[in-house]
């Protein structure tokens, strides 16, 4: 049996480690990009035109739908259908673009909900507020609400984004190695499994414990910024 040090396990599980981050922040990214895109969509659909009320209504169905289906499923079964799904129709994904498009949707559901419900929290009389002062749609929420909301939403979404981190380790069930994946192949060859998963741990906290710290500090800066 081969005899790994200390340092040979932690270097092999920072190897591990990058595509952990990358992983996260592909979510994360694409999450956020398609998460806004559904606020935008929702909150138009709430403030249609009496004209555009039956679009209105098809595409605020559309997007509580999207929203129930990845809420309303276990991020496991998502990867699941995103990696073997696929196969079933001879479309062969890698596990790397299967993990990403499956917690890119994923994230995208929970941050468009976050943030709508941040958005909700502006006080009525800011959308009539701008209204009054002849602004489109887009100048209400780009001038008026959005620059509110973002105040709000620093802490749960912050919050979330180590939830997506700590998702990440769920991809190494379709194969993907990433940090949990590579501590369970080095304790099949080191048969240590309390320290290799120690060390696990400890590189998990190592990821998420600046995030947390960092959304505090930025909270501050932002409430003391009023």
């Amino acid at each position: 049996m081969i005899e790994f040090s200390i340092w040979d396990i932690f270097r092999n599980l920072l190897l591990a480690g990058r595509w952990t981050v990358a992983l996260s922040l592909t979510a994360f990214i694409g999450g956020g990009i398609v998460g806004l895109l559904l606020l935008i969509a929702r909150l138009w659909s709430t403030r249609a035109a009496p004209g555009a009320q039956k679009m209105a209504r098809a595409t605020s169905a559309a997007l509580d739908g999207y929203i129930l289906l990845f809420q309303g499923t276990p991020l496991l079964m998502q990867l699941f259908l995103a990696y073997f799904g696929l196969a079933l129709f001879g479309i062969n994904v890698p596990a790397w673009v299967a993990a990403a498009v499956a917690l890119t949707l994923y994230t995208s559901a929970y941050l468009a909900e976050i943030w709508r419900g941040c958005v909700d929290a502006i006080p009525k009389g800011q959308w009539e507020a701008a209204q009054s002062l002849a602004l489109n749609f887009s100048e209400q929420l780009r001038q008026i609400v959005l620059p509110q909301a973002v105040r709000i939403a620093v802490p749960p979404t912050v919050g979330f984004l180590v939830q997506v981190v700590k998702g990440t380790a769920l991809a190494s069930v379709i194969g993907f190695i990433e940090l949990t994946k590579a501590g369970t192949m080095i304790t099949n060859a080191t048969f240590k499994p309390f320290l290799v998963y120690s060390c696990v741990a400890l590189m998990y906290f190592a990821l998420c414990f600046p995030v947390s710290l960092y959304a505090r500090r930025l909270e501050r800066k932002l409430r003391n910024g009023r």
